[in-house]
């Protein structure tokens, strides 16, 4: 028994030790995600910090569908009553993706007009998410009370930046892009030079022609001044009140001590970076488990001829399949983790992409040669086929993938561990006020340098005008000279 008791002193000695020379010590993280894919990802963060012996805590609403509490796990749940139930919300999440997957994209003109209505409602919601959690006052005490040191949040879920406000903790975003990169720019202050950075959904690639920069320029206009996906001054005017002060959601989102961007060099083109923006694209990806022999992905009932040496599966785990020696192409819907497990794997991708940044990431991998793309509306079966034959017989996709995978694998520090390592940081220091750019603390003028190029304008001007009117006085005194040499 005595034995049994150092043991176990011993084991607990051991856990806090590697958590005070791991991180300096354990800390008491918030975390607000996203349903779907997001949570996924966010998911794989926080528990890698649970691991490394910190305390993490998640906000959820009642509605939530694919973040599961009941589920045995280290990460504690904070569910909120939401005013949206769990069927609504799954009934607007399945019209969300239907609606979006077959919208007209061949036009311009009415395909982002019609993807603005579609996110709007999403923004919708997600005010509403807002308003139920801060106007809690009793889990708002109780979060208050909690004190933690760190909010990691999503950012395209607004309402993490306004938690990281009230409860006065160090914000640091998680994001893969907003939709013209909207929250990158005015949230975060990240540059994006149009003559080489292709706007995100516009489908080009860093090396643009003429026409294709004009493009670019008309697609960088119009998610400036057009492209309102959610109802900025409802969300001004509910942080203004919730803080009690006149504020904006860019102003508060840009608050944010560190921005941990789902992406990575291999899947993106090259382009600036503040201090306070890190890319962490892959993190989630991990070496392959062993799979059985054949895997059918079957969610019906069993059929009778099956044979032995097939499994079927609800869900097929996707980042083992494609590790196996034996896959050979990846059909794709073009989704971000997916294309980043193909990356990792070195697997070639036959691209069907359906809605959001999809058709983006498919023309990424295309532009850098390791996919060919399909539209779901136009493909038949034979083109289909001769994709996957293409990816699978042309070495060329094979031989650009693996370029791909091999950035991926070598990189001085895993981007799971830069990730979490950002987040320590930003708990051991009490934020990373000295990574943000003094962009921020500048009008949209300033920014831009409109006062400076006026000034120098007006002096440009008032020179011209000097030397004109010195010019014509000489002029005239030259003439009125000759005239009155003249008449003598």
């Amino acid at each position: 028994m005595n034995k049994m008791l150092m043991k176990q002193f011993s084991l607990l000695l051991l856990l806090q030790l590697t958590c005070y020379f791991s991180s300096g010590r354990c800390g008491n993280v918030l975390a607000w995600p996203v349903e779907y894919s997001h949570w996924i990802n966010m998911k794989a963060i926080l528990e890698e910090l649970v691991t490394r012996g910190h305390e993490v805590t998640v906000l959820i609403s009642s509605a939530s569908i694919f973040i599961d509490p009941s589920k045995p796990s280290a990460i504690k749940f904070e569910i909120y009553p939401a005013s949206v139930t769990k069927e609504e919300y799954e009934n607007f999440f399945m019209h969300f993706f239907g609606e979006w997957t077959y919208l007209e994209k061949n036009s311009f003109w009415t395909y982002f007009p019609a993807m603005i209505r579609i996110i709007r409602k999403y923004f919708e919601i997600s005010l509403k998410f807002c308003k139920d959690l801060v106007s809690n006052k009793k889990l708002m005490t109780k979060l208050q009370e909690s004190r933690f040191d760190v909010i990691l949040a999503d950012a395209v879920g607004p309402g993490g930046e306004l938690l990281a406000e009230i409860l006065n903790i160090p914000l640091v975003h998680s994001l893969r892009f907003y939709p013209g990169y909207a929250m990158e720019k005015h949230g975060g202050k990240l540059p994006f030079p149009l003559s080489y950075v292709p706007i995100i959904m516009s489908e080009l690639s860093d090396h643009m022609t003429f026409m294709e920069r004009v493009k670019n320029m008309i697609h960088a206009l119009y998610f400036d001044f057009w492209f309102q996906t959610f109802n900025e001054k409802k969300w001004n005017q509910f942080y203004s009140e919730a803080l009690g002060r006149p504020t904006t959601l860019f102003e508060t989102m840009g608050k944010a001590d560190m921005w941990l961007i789902r992406n990575y060099w291999d899947f993106d083109f090259p382009r600036p970076l503040l201090p306070n923006f890190e890319f962490i694209g892959g993190f989630h990806c991990k070496p392959a488990k062993p799979l059985p022999k054949v895997l059918w992905r079957y969610n019906g009932k069993k059929p009778d001829t099956l044979g032995p040496n097939t499994r079927l599966y609800k869900w097929i785990p996707q980042n083992d399949l494609l590790g196996h020696p034996k896959t050979k192409a990846f059909i794709t819907h073009g989704g971000t983790n997916g294309i980043y497990e193909a990356i990792y794997h070195g697997v070639p991708m036959v691209g069907i992409p359906l809605f959001a940044d999809q058709p983006d990431n498919i023309a990424h991998m295309t532009a850098k040669g390791a996919a060919v793309r399909l539209d779901l509306k136009t493909m038949s079966r034979t083109d289909l086929v001769n994709a996957v034959k293409q990816v699978i017989n042309n070495p060329f996709y094979k031989e650009n993938v693996m370029w791909l995978s091999t950035i991926q694998h070598d990189q001085p520090v895993k981007p799971l561990d830069r990730a979490v390592f950002w987040i320590e940081f930003v708990m051991r220091h009490k934020g990373a006020k000295h990574l943000r750019p003094a962009a921020h603390d500048l009008t949209w003028y300033q920014y831009h340098s409109l006062d400076v190029i006026g000034f120098l304008l007006a002096c440009v001007a008032t020179a011209a005008f000097a030397l004109t009117r010195g010019c014509l006085f000489c002029c005239r005194k030259l003439a009125n000279a000759g005239k009155k040499a003249k008449r003598e």
